[in-house]
């Protein structure tokens, strides 16, 4: 008899050079959202949001080549500006997604902003290891935003 291995659990800390009400800011606003949401080299042309808790959000994410996919979920937690948390699910998943839950957490850090990120639980190691990889690029994109002054 077999078991599965986990929890595969997503953990991400990241410091970005902005006070921690712009960090959050950009987190929550479209104009921001569209600007550093999802992987390096994908676009973000559609964002609703419901900013409350129990409100809603659905992602549009597109790919340089293919067809856009789609992220949706609940909000569980909105306090501004230290932390966010809610549900994510891709509206096309494939066999071995599921909903996990993503909390956001900001904290002071010397003028920055620590930002510690949690997203689980996967089904797979694959899908954690997809998703650590579109967090990072993700967080590298909102850096880069906020170094510009956005």
């Amino acid at each position: 008899m077999s078991r599965p291995v986990g929890p595969f659990v997503l953990f991400l800390r990241h410091v970005v050079a902005a006070p921690r009400e712009r960090v959050f800011d950009a987190m929550i606003r479209p104009d921001d959202l569209a600007r550093w949401w999802g992987p390096r080299l994908f676009t973000t042309p559609e964002i609703e949001l419901d900013l409350r808790v129990g409100g809603r959000y659905r992602f549009t994410m597109q790919p340089p080549d293919g067809d856009r996919f789609h992220v949706s979920g609940e909000f569980l937690e909105v306090t501004p500006p230290s932390a966010l948390a809610y549900t994510f699910r891709w509206d096309e998943p494939t066999p071995d997604d599921r909903e996990t839950v993503v909390t956001l957490t900001l904290a002071d850090a010397g003028g920055a902003t620590e930002l510690s990120l949690r997203q689980g639980d996967f089904a797979t190691d694959e899908r954690l290891a997809l998703h650590r990889s579109g967090w990072n690029d993700s967080l590298d994109k909102l850096s880069a935003l906020l170094a510009a002054g956005r």
